[in-house]
Parts: structure tokens; C-alpha cells; sequence
């Protein structure tokens, strides 16, 4: 019985591992840590969303997000 599937290509994003539930939820997992002061400021390493759209544009807030800490700890 299988509960998950990993994604075929083009349904992927660089740096992150994309499944789909059997329920056709998505899920992306990060294969690599976010900083430390990243993950302080609520960047979250796992997102999941109803489409791949979704989960895309939740990948990329998330990646956006932690570009924005990590740049805010360099400047002060």
C-alpha cells in the first residue's frame, strides 16, 4: 500500500523535496537547514498546500523570508 509518491520532474524545486499524499495533498520538505537566525524569525523548513502552485509559492515565501533574516543579522 503505498501512502506517499515522490514527484517526476518538471514538478520539482531546486533544494527541496516535494511528495504527494495519497490524498493529493503537497508537501515540501527543505533537504537542507535553514540558518539558526532564520529559523529564530519563523521560517518554516516544511510547508504543505492543495496544489503544486501553492506549495511552490509557500516554498518561496519561506526561502524569501529566511534571505530576509539572514540579510537583517548581517546588518546589524
Amino acid at each position: 500500500m503505498e501512502t506517499a509518491r515522490s514527484l517526476p520532474a518538471p514538478e520539482n524545486i531546486p533544494g527541496w523535496r516535494l511528495i504527494v499524499s495519497d490524498t493529493g495533498r503537497y508537501w515540501a520538505i527543505r533537504n537542507r537547514a535553514f540558518p539558526r537566525v532564520a529559523l529564530r524569525a519563523g521560517v518554516e523548513p516544511a510547508v504543505d498546500a492543495d496544489t503544486f502552485e501553492e506549495v511552490q509559492a509557500a516554498v518561496a515565501a519561506q526561502e524569501e523570508k529566511a534571505r530576509d533574516a539572514v540579510a537583517k543579522e548581517v546588518t546589524t
